[in-house]
């Protein structure tokens, strides 16, 4: 849903919105945050992933701007970056994006931010539904939402078990 404002690129960067929300094309586009279940699966997903990041060479980031081309910004739930990208606003694409579902979130929606992280190149997308209790997964090779039974990246397996609430 987007908010009925428009502002200009920079306006966007130098501000703080309380949730953050998404820039396309000018507009600000809300993000379905703040229930319980999306909120617990963000945070297990992170923790799952801070022990391992000397390891892997990466950071883990919760709700980061990315730049996803000249007129978009979009924030993931989680992004893994590689552990020198120091940038508050990525230019360059994570390694990882994880986005998970709220209840409200359509599929229309999912589908556009997908495609923006295809165009930017992201190798690999995790999408976690917490409420139905599944994963997908889509890759810069494959597009396509695939529904999978764990999570899969490098040599770092994720049980669903492991990261969803009860």
């Amino acid at each position: 849903m987007s908010i009925a404002t428009r502002v200009p690129l920079e306006e966007y960067l130098q501000t703080e919105y309380e949730p953050d929300c998404d820039y396309v094309d000018g507009a600000l586009e809300e993000r379905n945050v703040g229930k319980q279940k999306h909120g617990e699966t963000q945070a297990a997903i992170a923790a799952f992933f801070h022990p391992l990041r000397h390891r892997l060479g990466i950071r883990v980031v919760t709700e980061l701007r990315m730049r996803v081309s000249a007129t978009r910004i979009r924030i993931p739930d989680v992004a893994i970056v590689a552990a020198d990208d120091t940038e508050e606003v990525k230019q360059r694409p994570p390694f990882l994006c994880i986005e998970i579902l709220s209840p409200e979130d359509r599929l229309s929606r999912l589908l556009k931010i997908i495609a923006d992280y295809i165009a930017f190149a992201i190798p690999m997308i995790w999408i976690v539904d917490p409420y139905n209790r599944e994963a997908f997964v889509v890759t810069h090779e494959n597009p396509t939402l695939q529904q999978v039974d764990e999570l899969r990246w490098n040599d770092v397996v994720v049980q669903l078990n492991e990261i969803l609430p009860e």
